[in-house]
């Protein structure tokens, strides 16, 4: 996993936690990767953490913006709009979406 490189404070999260309705899909993989590189041209944009568990089929995945006016034009955007219906329609048995303010962060790695 390679973690988004964020600011320091005062940022956004948009956190998608999500349980698909089967393990593994490709047409899935390939809209999550379009998805992925639309949302890194999105003005706000600070980067993205995900992760899913095969087995549980539990996903989450917290996107990082600059601001809560960049969160609202991504989750209005044509494309992602499409993509949100479809999985919502096809791939998603339930999810929950929660944004929230990141006041301040810290981060330590091992070096070896």
């Amino acid at each position: 996993m390679v973690f988004a490189k964020t600011p320091k404070k005062d940022y956004y999260a948009c956190i998608f936690s999500s349980v698909r309705s089967s393990e593994y899909n490709e047409e899935y993989n390939k809209m999550a990767d379009e998805m992925d590189e639309l949302a890194k041209s999105q003005d706000g944009y600070l980067g993205i953490e995900s992760t899913r568990n095969d087995d549980s089929r539990f996903g989450i995945t917290v996107s990082y913006w600059e601001s809560l006016n960049s969160i609202k034009n991504w989750k209005d955007n044509s494309n992602h709009r499409i993509a949100q219906k479809f999985g919502i329609n096809n791939w998603y048995e339930h999810y929950e979406i929660r944004v929230c303010e990141v006041k301040y962060s810290y981060s330590k790695e091992k070096k070896e």
